[in-house]
């Protein structure tokens, strides 16, 4: 092989793979750490919707996400703050890890079995006579308490196992020049563990086809499914385990000693005070926007589509081999859109394509699911023609929506996000980044559950068919607002980016004039 083409072939394998052959030894480790954290996320994430949904309906789901998971998020990072000022990092990681996978093997072995058991059934009949409809999935959520919690515990592994857990160990150890060539790698590994655990949740799914009859076929399932969610704890802790020991004794990788000074911690912000610094800026204002619209469009739809799989695939089995082949699904888009689609647009199409390329994918597929929902008998003969049933399409548009806006979030939305802050003064992007966190995330995340709260009480029903057109009509106008605040913010970030380059071309120009000449128009302007 020529110089050239040996010059080349190793610049495509540095894009490719950059990783030296001695950094194995580091990299390996947190790759599959990663990996058996993101394999239990697809589980529980599947999981947690089956019993949910398929138990008590959909239309818990909002009442669950407000009034159970933003408190247990709450509860648990007060516990988690005061744990890792007394709890050393490595037992407080693997202690949490262990507690975790304690939990869902016991839901499985003791809460599930006993659910009949240990539910309020009499008191909550007593509340299904004489409470508004519109409150039936906050008294479900009481009914199926076990089943709650597992829905709460199987939220906070995403924001504890890999956004606490995980991300604060790998920021903790991981060097910046390692950073920019392991983190994307890290990202596409996450994505590679939905297609085992994809698998496996549909073998387990389709474990009733051989069950005798009379057997909890779902029981089973469930067993075997937290079986191994609790094996890949065990899995994390033992990795984990060995990088302390054998990876940060290696002072090639890890150095305790060495004292990152650039690094600013993350200014703690009230809401009032998060409020209040978003309205002075408009450009973090619309950074703010993007961030609750995205939110509130998943939540808005996800519900009316679980419904509707829930009516297609009533049997709990049924909806779980669903969603087993629904992870495989994004997980294959979305490594395909991370690797060949989101930087290319963004390189050669510009910010503002990129920006408002989630927004337009998430109006087409969620109105079109939507058109479905409630059109459903008007068009069930023109469907009927092409051998399928509203219904059924329904479910597929919510799957293409769903799936599509996981991927896009990933490839598209976090990096035209993340960019928008770098013309930012290093001051404003670290409070704006703050302040976005604590009212973006929880606007987003608990706005679209608030708004269907209302409309249950408003309307005075337990079905989430009946105020789909209302919830269409807050999407489209949530979905608007996201494309202005989009284009605002390209205008704002396209003049900024210009200003700031023309300031460091300036400067460069500056620093490139040879002393004595600047000497002599000091002079001549004296």
């Amino acid at each position: 092989m020529s110089q050239p083409a040996t010059k080349e072939f190793g610049k495509w394998r540095s894009l490719l793979w950059p990783i030296h052959g001695f950094e194995l030894k580091k990299f390996l480790p947190m790759f599959f750490l990663f990996f058996f954290i993101n394999f239990n996320y697809t589980i529980l994430r599947d999981t947690k919707d089956t019993l949910i949904v398929t138990a008590t309906g959909a239309e818990t789901i909002p009442f669950l996400k407000f009034w159970g998971v933003v408190p247990g998020a709450i509860i648990f990072m007060l516990i988690f703050t005061k744990l890792s000022n007394v709890v050393k990092r490595e037992r407080l990681f693997m202690g949490l890890m262990a507690f975790f996978g304690l939990f869902f093997g016991l839901y499985a072995l003791a809460l599930y079995p006993n659910r009949d058991a240990i539910s309020p059934i009499a008191m909550t009949n007593w509340m299904y006579e004489h409470f508004p409809q519109g409150l039936r999935g906050l008294i479900g959520m009481i009914r199926y308490w076990p089943s709650s919690i597992f829905y709460i515990m199987a939220e906070l592994w995403g924001s504890a196992a890999i956004s606490l857990l995980f991300w604060g160990f790998a920021n903790q150890i991981t060097k910046v020049a390692e950073s920019k060539r392991f983190y994307a790698l890290f990202g596409i590994g996450a994505n590679l563990a939905m297609f085992p655990s994809g698998m496996l949740i549909k073998k387990f799914a389709n474990i009733k086809d051989i069950l005798p009859p009379g057997v909890d076929a779902w029981g089973v399932t469930l067993l075997y499914t937290m079986s191994a969610v609790v094996i890949a704890c065990a899995a994390a802790i033992a990795i984990y385990w060995w990088i302390n020991k054998e990876v940060l004794t290696d002072a090639r990788f890890y150095d305790p000693n060495e004292i990152k000074k650039d690094k600013k911690s993350k200014p703690k912000m009230s809401i009032k005070e998060s409020m209040l610094f978003l309205l002075k800026s408009p450009y973090l204002g619309c950074i703010a926007m993007l961030v609750i619209g995205y939110g509130m469009s998943i939540n808005l739809v996800e519900v009316t589509w679980k419904k509707q799989l829930n009516l297609q695939y009533p049997n709990a089995n049924d909806y779980q081999n669903f969603m087993g082949g629904f992870s495989m699904a994004t997980g294959a888009l979305t490594i395909f859109m991370m690797l060949f689609v989101g930087g290319n647009v963004i390189r050669k199409l510009g910010w503002g394509v990129g920006a408002l390329f989630t927004p337009i994918i998430l109006a087409i597929t969620g109105l079109a699911f939507f058109a479905f929902v409630i059109f459903n008998s008007q068009l069930a003969g023109f469907i009927a023609m092409f051998g399928t049933t509203p219904l059924m399409l329904a479910v597929i548009f919510g799957m293409i929506q769903n799936v599509m806006s996981k991927a896009t979030k990933y490839s598209m939305f976090d990096p035209t996000k993340e960019m928008a802050y770098i013309p930012l003064d290093s001051e404003v992007k670290l409070k704006g980044k703050a302040a976005i966190d604590v009212v973006g995330a929880r606007l987003g995340k608990s706005g679209g559950s608030l708004v269907q709260q209302f409309l249950f009480i408003a309307f005075n029903t337990a079905s989430v068919i009946t105020v789909a057109p209302y919830i269409a009509i807050v999407l489209a106008v949530v979905l608007v607002g996201w494309i202005f605040a989009a284009r605002a913010l390209n205008r704002r970030f396209t003049e900024l980016s210009a200003q700031k380059e023309k300031e460091a071309a300036e400067e460069k120009s500056a620093d490139s004039v040879p002393a004595p000449a600047k000497a002599e128009a000091v002079t001549s302007q004296r």
